[in-house]
């Protein structure tokens, strides 16, 4: 034999799951739920599940755990529900340590799931991170069911492939890329949110639109006044659009799992995550998302790949929707005199393997790649966003 043998392996993995759109997903005449469960194919014994809720979407809707427990007794057939609705926290400091997980875990094992078991997730986007973390670590993996309840969750978090949670301060440090088994939206969940978590999802919503497709840009800053006016019809159309441009880009964009260092969806995420971070997660993804894009979009102006006009467009989209667009923390410096909020950059680059880069948009409905950022021209881009904080513009 030669000195030196080497083995090459390389086989494919298809992964498919759908993303359902209904009302009432707990009525037990709705079978979106049960049709995403029996996907799985037909069984002789029923499907055993294990059921989170977020406790925050509990208080509000305080029948929700019993409607739960109504829909697969109704169902007893197909399905079982291993144990009652598990309640646990939702919001960012839920993800915060490894504790949330290893409940979940725990809960999961006292359940003796097997790895043809199913775990349902119903709650916001920190939620489904956290759940689907511990699931795809149970038995090396049980199939994860997300019911997405807020705009953000539906229209992104809760479609894609990722599932993390925080640690030594950096947002989503631990986590993994695992489809889920399905998603089912239902619309009903958002009308009972509270008007910061509507517009949250707006915010991601114009994040793809900027970048990717003019047309849905177009139709967010005519529907701006009615989205802020929390009416249904715009919402709904807003979260089916940007959901299908998010699984687009999952699906044909090449990289699905990013072991490439691009990072369109990202775009706007390097200073959000950090004002996260800056607040102790007081600011929310969602609005630390429509601050960044802001700020992406006034340094491409600055570059020359954004007109005036499209810049006051973006700007204008965004605040007519009801996003906030500015936040003190955005001026703190550190005890040296350096702007804290680009240490988001250093983070971003070490978070992208060591090379940054950054998506910028370079006119609507197109991007660049930029793997540098000059921090004279972020700080001037700050300066230009205080100024529009405080000043009206033109309607979109």
């Amino acid at each position: 034999m030669n000195e030196r043998s080497i083995l090459h392996q390389s086989f494919s993995v298809r992964f498919a799951y759908p993303v359902v759109f209904t009302r009432k997903v707990f009525d037990p005449v709705n079978r979106a739920l049960l049709e995403v469960i029996q996907g799985g194919g037909e069984s002789r014994q029923p499907q055993r599940c294990a059921l989170f809720l977020e406790a925050g979407l509990a208080g509000v809707r305080p029948t929700l755990s019993t409607a739960i427990s109504g829909y697969f007794a109704a169902h007893a057939g197909p399905v079982e529900l291993a144990a009652p609705p598990f309640i646990i926290p939702g919001g960012e400091s839920a993800k915060d340590s490894l504790d949330g997980t290893l409940r979940i875990a725990d809960h999961l094992a006292d359940c003796r799931l097997c790895r043809h078991s199913y775990a349902v997730a119903v709650g916001g986007g920190s939620l489904l991170d956290t759940v689907g973390l511990a699931t795809a670590l149970v038995h090396r993996g049980l199939r994860l069911i997300r019911i997405p309840t807020t705009v953000l969750a539906q229209n992104d978090a809760g479609v894609g492939v990722k599932n993390g949670v925080n640690y030594r301060g950096a947002k989503n440090f631990l986590g993994t890329f695992a489809p889920p088994f399905g998603v089912v939206n239902d619309f009903e969940f958002i009308r009972t949110l509270p008007q910061p978590g509507w517009a949250d999802g707006i915010a991601e919503a114009f994040k793809v639109a900027i970048i990717k497709d003019l047309d849905f840009f177009d139709f967010l800053c005519a529907q701006a006044p009615a989205l802020a006016a929390r009416g249904e019809q715009a919402m709904e159309e807003l979260i089916h659009r940007s959901a299908r441009i998010h699984l687009e880009h999952i699906g044909a964009g090449g990289d699905p799992f990013e072991f490439g260092r691009s990072r369109p969806l990202d775009f706007g995420h390097w200073s959000a995550h950090q004002l996260e971070l800056m607040s102790g997660y007081q600011v929310s993804h969602g609005q630390a998302v429509g601050i960044g894009i802001l700020l992406d979009s006034l340094y491409a102006g600055l570059l020359g790949w954004l007109s005036a006009e499209e810049i006051a467009r973006i700007h204008q989209g965004l605040a007519q929707s009801g996003v906030t667009l500015w936040h003190d923390l955005l001026e703190r410096r550190s005890a040296e005199g350096s702007l804290e909020i680009l240490d988001g950059l250093r983070s971003f680059q070490e978070h992208l393997g060591g090379v940054l880069t950054i998506t910028l948009p370079r006119g609507l409905g197109r991007s660049v790649d930029v793997h540098e950022m000059d921090p004279a021209r972020v700080v001037t881009a700050i300066s230009l966003l205080k100024q529009r904080s405080s000043t009206s513009k033109p309607p979109c």
